[in-house]
Parts: C-alpha cells; structure tokens; sequence
C-alpha cells in the first residue's frame, strides 16, 4: 500500500505495494467488500519478527492519516481491515524467540522491552480501529500461536477455518504471553477460562474456541477466505450498529496501552529470571519456528500425517506436581491423561450432523 500526493493536500490510496517498501506482507483492496486485505508473509520465520511489527505499524499509521484526511471521491471506502496470511497452514507462530533468547542470555533488559513495548503499540492501534470507523478482521488458516493468537485477539473478528490451531504455549519454557493475552481473552470469555487457556499450554482446535466464545465466525477448511466475504457483505448494512457496540465494549471492558505496558514489565522480569533449563526448553519451540517447511517436507517423504498442534506438546520434562498462580497443585500431566479437562467446554450440539 502507498500513499500518492497528485495535488497539494489531496491524498489517494495506492494499494499496489512494492516488495522494497513492504517486504514482510502484501496487501489488496476489495472494493465489494471496502475493505483492504493484508496478506502477513515474514521471513525468515512466519513469527512476529522485528520488521513485520514495524511494517505492520507504518500500515496501520498510512491508513490512519490517509482516512482521516480523506477527501470524498479521492479515496476509496473503507470499512473492513482483514489480517490474514499467505504461509500455508500458519497464521503467525508468535514472538521471535531467536530474539528473546539472545537478548535474555545477554541480559538486554531495555531491547527485550523495546520489542514488547513495539507489539503492545501495535495491538492497541487494532483494539481501537486504527482510530478510525473501520472493523479489524483476523482470518486464521492454519496455526496461530503465542504472539500470533495475541494478533488475532487485537482485532474485532475472529474467522478461523475449523482445524486451525491456537494456544499459548509460552507457560513451557516457565513463562506467560505478555502482550495483550491475558486481557483481549478476558474480554471474550471473562477472567477465569482465559487463564484455564493461558495456563493449560495446549493448543486448541478452531472449533473448541468457537464453543467457548473466543472464535466469532467458524469456517469449514479452505473455505476462510469466503466466510470472511460472506461476513463483511451481511454486515455492511449494519456497519453504524457494530461500530457503536465497539465503542461500548471499549467502555464496559476497556483494554488501554498504560496497562498492557505495565503487563510487559511484569513479562520482562519473568523472562530475565528464566533458567538455562528454560531457556533449552524455549530453544526446543524455536527450532520448530527455523524448521516449520523442513518438517513437512520430511513428513510427506515418509507418508506421515501432518500433525502440527502435537509439535508444540513435545516438551515432556515438566516437573510436576505444579503449582498454578492460584496456589493449586496439578500433580500430574493431565495432557497426557484420556480425559482432558478442555473437552468440558466442547458443545454436543456443534457436531457436524
């Protein structure tokens, strides 16, 4: 997307986007839909590296100063944003943990918080619409994880195609999602389940977190893309409506950047304070970061199943019995149990019939 001044004062959107200004996504405007698609592609690893979050953000400025300068019949509609991605099967796989163990191992207080306070800024831009009277769509085909489930949170919507996979497994290398997790969740589903989630380590599929409210549009496989059209055509009408109980929820249950800043130092502190046998544990997860296309390749050479979400359980050297924030003791790996304590949540009636 490119901003072209043809006049003094009078400003157009470009959505044709060269590969030299914005190397870590695409983006294209839908002019059924007025809305403007943002197709995430980082590299070297589909995470939340430095140069996406900074991209993302100038983005997210462009639009903002382009709309509200806007001069009607130079600039095109626009009420939807939709993040979405282009890797096959990954969404976002979360925080750049190459980062986070090189700073926390050098002890790099300030650049570790630099980071997160750079993701807190870009989530509560999504959390108030870019300041503008637009709907933010999160569109999730495949897995999104930690930092990249904190992405799709920020936003209004959340479509996720029935398999893909979310969770936040930060809590096995002993530290918590900081950046936004804990009160984007709250919000969804209130205070006790979001930290169930938070706490639990697990991925979960589309479909339970659609039954526990925390996925408002759920779409069979492959079929993502055209739900999240269907949606913005069946709510265009309604567009004054929605944008009015945005604005009640943000006073109801308001989410502000001088909360989730102090929410980061807390993170800050917490990951500073990791052991050596924390910091080979988050090594573990960031290997599947670096070898996400590796792993598939092998897989379909072995006529093995492609199995994501049990990728991220693999760490099995937990010391138990645990003791959760609320002081109670979890004696043994309930992940490894028949019954798993998550499978309360799932609704009978959502079957396929």
């Amino acid at each position: 997307m490119k901003i072209a001044h043809e006049k003094p004062g009078i400003t157009q959107l470009n959505v044709e986007k060269t590969q030299t200004e914005f190397s870590q996504f695409t983006t294209r405007y839908e002019p059924e839909t007025s809305s403007i698609w943002c197709w995430m592609q980082p590299e070297p690893r589909p995470c939340l590296n430095t140069a996406l979050i900074d991209e993302l953000y100038q983005l997210q400025y462009q639009l903002t100063n382009t709309y509200k300068q806007r001069d009607t019949g130079i600039v095109w509609p626009f009420h939807h944003l939709i993040l979405a991605s282009k890797v096959p099967g990954i969404y976002n796989l979360g925080g750049d943990l190459e980062l986070f163990r090189k700073y926390i191992l050098c002890g790099d207080k300030d650049s570790l918080r630099t980071y997160a306070y750079k993701t807190i800024d870009l989530v509560i831009r999504n959390v108030n619409n870019l300041d503008l009277p637009i709907t933010t769509v999160s569109l999730i085909q495949g897995q999104a994880l930690g930092g990249g489930f904190e992405t799709a949170l920020s936003c209004d919507v959340i479509i996720a195609e029935r398999n893909s996979q979310l969770g936040f497994p930060e809590i096995l290398f002993n530290l918590f999602p900081g950046m936004g997790a804990y009160n984007l969740l709250a919000r969804r589903i209130g205070s006790a389940l979001a930290e169930r989630i938070i706490l639990s380590g697990e991925t979960y599929s589309a479909g339970e977190l659609y039954d526990m409210g925390v996925i408002d549009v759920l779409a069979e496989d492959g079929q993502g893309i055209l739900a999240t059209k269907e949606y913005m055509k069946s709510h265009n009408q309604s567009h004054n409506t929605i944008r009015s109980m945005k604005k009640i929820r943000q006073i109801v249950h308001p989410i502000t950047s001088e909360k989730l800043y102090e929410i980061v130092d807390i993170w800050v502190e917490a990951a500073l304070d990791l052991s050596e046998k924390d910091l080979a544990k988050m090594e573990r997860l960031l290997h599947l970061q670096k070898d996400t296309k590796s792993i598939d390749v092998i897989k379909q050479q072995n006529n093995e199943p492609i199995r994501r979400q049990g990728e991220w359980r693999k760490i099995t050297d937990v010391e138990f019995p645990l003791i959760t924030h609320l002081g109670e003791n979890v004696p043994y790996n309930r992940r490894k149990s028949g019954s798993r304590r998550r499978n309360s949540y799932k609704k009978p009636e959502s079957q396929d019939t």
